[in-house]
């Protein structure tokens, strides 16, 4: 009888182990299951996240080439402008602003004022006008009247190029005349900014005349014909 119960038992004892090993298989499988589940959620958030950064490079990129035309067209409008600066002066119209002046006594014709006009530096322009406006003092009695000689139309100046006219401060003979230190000179007659020559000497003025601009001085000689 004890022989059957003894068999028995380590029947039931075998068959517990063999239980507890199936179980412990099962446990020990789990965790492998679970891992390997959980690693194509993670491997496929971390392909997300490698896509996400291509993106922004390639937005990167694209800001970074619209920056780069931006800034090439702000080279060429900087390059147009120095261009357009470099141009500054070229083919316009005389003002007098733009010129400087020299007056000296000359005595030929009873001695009349010899105006030397030259461009000032970095300044190309025209004498569009071939007469210079001139007077003395602001009264209609010391405007001077063109006598219409010599003149070319238009004079360019530039570097070392001049300009000449010739005023006759007094074209009467007799002995009146109002005395000026100073004369006038534009080359219109509505010209913004005239210039105030100080003359080498006080002049008499009375009926003053002004010959047109010339580039040969011999052409600046005030003479009433």
């Amino acid at each position: 009888m004890r022989s059957r119960l003894a068999a028995r038992s380590a029947r039931l004892v075998l068959a517990a182990a063999a239980v507890t090993a199936l179980a412990a298989t099962s446990t020990a499988c789990s965790p492998d299951d679970a891992e390997d589940t959980g690693s194509s959620p993670a491997a496929s958030a971390s392909a997300g996240k490698t896509d996400s950064p291509s993106a922004g490079e390639s937005v990167s990129a694209s800001a970074s080439g619209s920056g780069g035309s931006s800034d090439s067209g702000s080279s060429d409008a900087k390059t147009e402008a120095s261009g357009d600066g470099d141009k500054s002066g070229y083919g316009q119209s005389c003002g007098t602003n733009d010129l400087d002046f020299k007056v000296t006594s000359e005595t030929q014709a009873g001695g009349y004022y010899l105006v030397t006009a030259k461009a000032k530096s970095g300044i190309t322009c025209y004498l569009d006008v071939n007469t210079p406006s001139v007077s003395f003092g602001s009264g209609d009695e010391g405007l001077a009247s063109p006598v219409g000689q010599g003149g070319e139309d238009p004079i360019k100046l530039t570097g070392s190029a001049v300009a000449y006219t010739g005023i006759s401060p007094k074209t009467t003979n007799t002995d009146g005349g109002v005395e000026f230190e100073n004369v006038i000179i534009s080359v219109t007659n509505d010209d913004p900014n005239p210039a105030e020559l100080k003359l080498p000497d006080t002049a008499t003025v009375d009926k003053p005349i002004v010959t047109n601009w010339a580039t040969d001085r011999a052409e600046a000689v005030p003479v009433i014909v």
